[in-house]
């Protein structure tokens, strides 16, 4: 279901109001080019400063716009776990096709503690949930051994990887089997995370380079 070129959609806004015309433009855009997802409210759409309103808002709209044309993977992690639970909740309830939880940034939690975080919020959803993994920013790197262990869950379907480190992926590969998503977080190595096993890349070089971002998946794929 999610592979190739994902777009991490930018949150267009004017004025300080979101700015929803363009915001549909730029989803029928990405549909008219080839890209094969969107993530709405992910960090590239500046969640953490988002409102709760406005959070929930625009992947809605992503929903509707895009209409089951493409998939809806959307951004709903939180360093709180109830927060993430609520608005990961809300995304199920508006039609998303998943959700891209990243790792708690700021509170550094233990490999026990990224399970039971992970594990509470697959508890109460019914949708895919992709593991964003991207020490640089959160601060905490989430272990081939525990992301093998939240894979057992139900919604556990995939990573997110942004830790820059290209052999993760042979060894997540060879651990969960190529039945668990790997999409790459970087657009500049995407050519050789395909290469070693992984599907596709949530992109943020897709918000001006649609095209040339879905051609270049759909090559690396073949």
């Amino acid at each position: 279901m999610f592979k190739g070129s994902i777009v991490a959609l930018i949150t267009p806004f004017n004025n300080n109001v979101l700015d929803q015309g363009k915001y549909e433009s730029l989803i029928h855009y990405h549909i008219a080019n080839g890209t094969k997802g969107v993530v709405p409210a992910g960090t590239t759409g500046e969640s953490p400063t988002l409102n709760h309103g406005e959070h929930k808002k625009v992947i809605e709209i992503a929903v509707k716009e895009c209409n089951g044309k493409i998939p809806v993977i959307a951004g709903t992690g939180s360093n709180s776990t109830a927060e993430a639970i609520e608005l990961s909740k809300h995304a199920e309830k508006s039609g998303a096709d998943g959700l891209l939880i990243v790792t708690p940034y700021y509170n550094k939690p233990t490999q026990e503690g990224l399970y039971q975080h992970y594990k509470l919020i697959n508890d109460n959803v019914g949708i895919p949930i992709i593991i964003y993994n991207i020490p640089p920013r959160s601060v905490v790197d989430m272990s081939v051994d525990t992301m093998s262990r939240l894979f057992e869950l139900k919604n556990i379907a995939g990573v997110k990887d942004a830790t820059a480190d290209l052999n993760r992926v042979n060894q997540q590969l060879k651990k969960m089997g190529p039945e668990f998503i790997q999409l790459s977080g970087e657009d500049g190595t995407a050519m050789e995370f395909n290469a070693r096993g992984g599907v596709g890349c949530i992109s943020v070089t897709a918000n001006v380079a649609a095209k040339l971002c879905s051609d270049f998946q759909e090559a690396s794929l073949k």
